[in-house]
């Protein structure tokens, strides 16, 4: 089978690049044509890239000019199946992997003023993506939700029958991220950052630390019973914002800010629990890539991941993602005994292997071409 994938970046690091990345390679194997259009990408085998003209004036003009281009590209390629990563209107499956904007604006209402609140009504470029996901929504044959909170989302807000939404969960590596990691990555890591081998650590990997929750994890930092505890920073973000809350709280100089990183293992494996008080996430790649690792997670009832966490076990959902007293006390409890969690952590974890969410996509792109011959 020809198939085209919409990306319209393929060079970061962030956890949908590098899932998609792995689940290519996955494909790769099967016989199948795999064409990937995007307006920059990273190398790979066997793969046919098409390179998407992008005006970049604005992300409002970026997101038209990309979507307009990709549908005459699509047009011109005449794939069997074509797959979307991207707010796009010419596939015939779209993975919402950004989850549901309107969802996401509503949510933002807890951590905006009010003239910026008032400017989602008025900005082209909300008002442009809320047009396009209605179009998504009302006239792509299949919608991948991946998780049961965005197929509620898109249900709630556009009226989306239940039987055109497939939730099919993210997959994880679980040879690159797994405990093993930690015989031989833990120690070089810790002395490299200055942190003592019985330290504890907490990990947050995400860009974009407003959305993740950033500032409730440091204002939590003060509250917790272990004041020593260290929290590393893997991620894109307003830095120097983030240092001055840092001060603010009294915990500079617990907080180390590790910016992007590519060999992500080596940090989980350095660290005892995960933590992403996130305000919104379809579903947070780097949660499963922690229980993978071995890390008891924490996060939000607003990320589609915390379907998956048992709570108490192998970590917990907290209902509100600025509640910084109880965050404190889910780290304290997480931290005094981690042994048993770190291994329920990881046997959750193995039930979301990369292969089986290849193998789930590979067989709806197949039931969607049979369908149309």
């Amino acid at each position: 089978m020809k198939i085209a994938f919409i990306k319209k970046k393929f060079t970061a690091f962030g956890g949908a690049e590098n899932y998609l990345a792995t689940l290519i390679e996955k494909l790769k194997g099967g016989n199948h044509e795999i064409h990937v259009l995007a307006s920059g990408w990273r190398e790979s085998s066997d793969i046919l890239f098409h390179r998407i003209e992008t005006m970049n004036l604005n992300s409002l003009i970026s997101t038209i000019s990309f979507n307009q281009n990709a549908e005459r590209a699509i047009k011109a390629l005449r794939p069997d199946c074509t797959l979307s990563f991207e707010r796009t209107t010419c596939q015939d499956i779209f993975r919402a992997s950004d989850g549901c904007h309107r969802e996401w604006l509503r949510l933002r209402r807890f951590i905006d003023g009010p003239a910026k609140r008032l400017s989602f009504h008025i900005n082209p470029f909300h008002r442009t993506l809320l047009k396009m996901e209605k179009e998504i929504f009302r006239n792509t044959p299949i919608i991948i939700a991946n998780s049961n909170m965005v197929k509620a989302e898109i249900t709630k807000h556009y009226g989306v029958r239940g039987d055109r939404i497939r939730v099919l969960y993210n997959g994880v590596d679980l040879k690159r991220f797994s405990p093993a990691n930690r015989l031989s990555r833990r120690v070089p890591l810790r002395k490299s950052r200055g942190i003592g081998l019985q330290t504890p650590v907490i990990l947050f990997v995400g860009s974009g630390y407003e959305r993740k929750g950033l500032g409730t994890l440091i204002a939590a930092l003060p509250g917790m019973e272990l004041n020593n505890a260290k929290l590393i920073v893997v991620g894109r973000g307003n830095t120097d914002k983030f240092r001055k809350i840092a001060l603010r709280n009294g915990v500079e100089e617990r907080v180390i800010f590790a910016g992007a990183q590519k060999d992500i293992e080596k940090f989980y494996a350095a660290s005892d629990i995960f933590v992403l008080p996130t305000i919104y996430d379809p579903f947070s790649n780097v949660v499963l890539e922690a229980l993978a690792s071995g890390l008891p997670v924490i996060t939000t009832r607003h990320n589609g991941a915390s379907e998956i966490i048992d709570q108490g076990i192998d970590g917990f959902v907290l209902e509100n993602a600025l509640d910084s007293a109880e965050l404190a006390s889910r780290m304290d409890i997480l931290l005094a005994s981690p042994g048993t969690a770190r291994k329920a952590a990881r046997q959750k974890a193995e039930n979301f292997p990369i292969e089986k969410s290849a193998r789930e996509l590979i067989d709806l792109i197949t039931s969607f071409c049979n369908q149309e011959n």
